[in-house]
């Protein structure tokens, strides 16, 4: 089975540094297979057999604490978990100049689409979605300070997710489908 391992909060801000090479090895430790890293922000893809999201998660957590002292959240998604995600991200969605679209990847705690009515979504501004595992986000960057989205930042709910631009998870798939072919 193929996984996106999405670290929360490395490599940010100079803070909890972690070189790619060395986190592909403690991933080849922890008996993870056929083991790539995608930039720098903690996406790592990789094959594994047997084992449930959750306990992939409590695996890969232990390992990086064993190998870095740093205690960092990691989401497992499969790659259809990614398929369904990136199929409901409207095509029109860019990361560029004009537009800001983001992929908030949820923790299992709070993965319900009841967590939209926990957000401030500025109906006008914000184009806001729900599908499982992740909350979908666009807004036109000339109306970023207006959106919603900022207000999420340092929220109980947001440190229970991790964010990627659509760009990032629409190549995260790319790379997941090739290990299929």
């Amino acid at each position: 089975m193929i996984y996106i391992a999405l670290l929360r909060g490395i490599n940010v801000g100079g803070k909890n540094k972690i070189d790619m090479a060395l986190l592909k090895q403690t991933f080849e430790k922890a008996e993870m297979h056929d083991v790539v890293t995608y930039i720098n922000t903690g996406n790592i893809i990789f094959s594994i057999n047997h084992q449930s999201k959750a306990e992939l998660s409590r695996i890969l957590e232990e390992a990086i604490y064993n190998d870095f002292g740093l205690q960092i959240k990691v989401v497992v998604r499969s790659i259809e978990d990614i398929t369904r995600i990136c199929n409901a991200i409207p095509d029109t969605w860019k990361n560029d100049k004009d537009m800001k679209s983001d992929v908030m990847f949820l923790w299992e705690e709070i993965d319900e689409e009841s967590v939209l009515e926990k957000l401030v979504i500025k109906p006008n501004i914000d184009t806001v979605k729900y599908v499982p595992g992740a909350i979908l986000w666009s807004v036109a960057k000339k109306n970023v300070t207006k959106s919603g989205m900022a207000k999420i930042v340092g929220t109980k709910i947001y440190k229970q997710m991790t964010v990627r631009n659509v760009n990032t998870t629409r190549k995260i798939y790319e790379l997941m489908q090739a290990r299929i072919s």
